[in-house]
């Protein structure tokens, strides 16, 4: 494997990695951020308040987006099997 395979095959994995994280991390800090308002308005400062809605979109995120974000890492895996003669290289 030659440097510029094992960057290329890293640069790959890392833009996989931040396309499957970003919809849960987003997703999760959208709600925090509300949540965070709501509780500043309404001077409620309770921990599990943030955390139950946070948990809760997140795990909606993911029920939605499951499929796809299997398949990305499912094909991603296929194609470094496939290609893992060539690497060996």
């Amino acid at each position: 494997m030659t440097p510029d395979t094992a960057l290329a095959l890293a640069r790959d994995a890392s833009w996989l990695v931040l396309a499957l994280a970003g919809p849960l991390l987003g997703a999760g800090l959208a709600v925090g951020l509300v949540v965070s308002v709501v509780q500043a308005v309404t001077q409620v400062q309770e921990a599990s308040l943030s955390f139950i809605p946070k948990l809760a979109a997140v795990l909606a995120v993911i029920a939605v987006l499951g499929h796809w974000m299997l398949g990305q890492m499912l094909g991603f895996t296929a194609t470094l099997l496939a290609s893992l003669p060539t690497y060996a290289r």
